[in-house]
């Protein structure tokens, strides 16, 4: 077991005072229902944009970014991003229940790209899976591909832990020919029962490392962010070798790992979690994350110097690397692009 940091005194979270729905929630409440027979509620949202431009105090890798869908069947139970369901004044609990596709994501990312520099890194799938169970039928994220194929030069990085993505792999193959293309699959640990209580609704860890090996098989640059690293539950070295074990012997070209980054959203959700199943570790995670989304700076060091070992033990290399320049990257065909694919899960 890690050892515990320097706790944080707990915070108090005032309830929201109620207030009249904005324009995004009327959007949002008024949609059609396309939901039937499923638990999980589905509604098409109409889009004004699509490719938000990021502004965070992270160092992420990227400047822009891409969410198909607002919501996510997934049910982390760590994610950061049920805040997004807020902005249409539903719950954070709502974020599994209530999913938008944007159904002009496509013809939006097309007309956007239009007005981006060549070279500007995009991440696609930064608060929503792309290729959540919904994708198989609704191929938003399909679309956002089509869009990328028929143009060049860009950085896109993508984030899934979807097998699903295995549908596009010849699109993807496409467009890695004309764009910086880097596939991360995250993988949290290779515990299959720890993975099915953190991620009720993804797939199993061995099957998105089988994801992996497919993609690195079609020769796509695709690698593991074990992400997040949780204090006392996943940080162990043999957790994260585990890890790092199966993403090399997949042929992974990369390995990146970062600690648990928890939003006040997000709180209610893990700490249930925490209570469930790690019970003596509750006290501590409600002090270290009380007031503050993240951990110390001593603990963030511990980690990466963890992680680089390990890189270093099992070959992996880390998510930079060398790119071609705009004016080098390969110019889309004039070709048909295959509308559809089979795929089985």
């Amino acid at each position: 077991m890690a050892k515990t940091e320097s706790l944080f005194p707990t915070a108090e979270f005032p309830a929201e005072p109620v207030r009249r729905l904005n324009l995004l929630a009327r959007a949002a409440a008024s949609a059609p229902l396309d939901s039937a027979g499923h638990l999980t509620e589905y509604r098409p949202v109409q889009s004004r944009s699509i490719i938000s431009k990021v502004q965070s105090n992270r160092g992420l890798p990227f400047t822009h970014a891409i969410n198909p869908y607002r919501g996510c069947e997934f049910a982390c139970r760590y994610c950061y991003a049920r805040y997004a369901h807020e902005f249409m004044e539903l719950t954070p609990e709502d974020f599994e229940r209530k999913i938008f596709f944007k159904e002009n994501a496509g013809w939006l990312v097309q007309q956007e790209l239009a007005h981006l520099k060549s070279n500007t890194p995009i991440a696609l799938g930064t608060a929503t899976d792309p290729w959540q169970p919904i994708e198989r039928r609704q191929r938003i994220t399909r679309s956002i591909l089509e869009a990328f194929a028929k143009t060049s030069g860009f950085g896109l990085g993508i984030v899934t832990k979807s097998t699903l993505i295995l549908r596009d792999i010849e699109l993807l193959r496409t467009i890695s020919r004309h764009h910086d293309l880097t596939v991360h699959i995250t993988v949290t640990t290779m515990d299959t029962a720890l993975a099915r209580a953190l991620e009720p609704r993804a797939p199993r860890p061995d099957l998105r490392i089988w994801t992996l090996r497919r993609m690195r098989e079609a020769g796509i640059r695709a690698g593991v962010l074990c992400c997040p690293v949780m204090p006392g539950i996943t940080d162990s070295r043999r957790s994260l070798e585990a890890v790092a074990k199966a993403a090399s012997e997949a042929g992974a070209s990369f390995f990146a790992a970062n600690p648990l980054f928890l939003q006040a959203c997000s709180l209610p959700t893990f700490f249930k979690f925490v209570e469930e199943h790690f019970p003596g570790q509750l006290d501590a995670y409600r002090q270290r994350y009380g007031a503050n989304a993240f951990v110390s700076a001593e603990y963030s060091k511990r980690i990466a110097d963890l992680v680089n070992a390990i890189c270093r033990q099992y070959k992996l290399g880390r998510r930079q690397e060398p790119k071609p320049p705009a004016s080098e990257m390969q110019p889309p065909e004039l070709v048909q692009i295959q509308t559809s694919l089979p795929f089985t899960a």
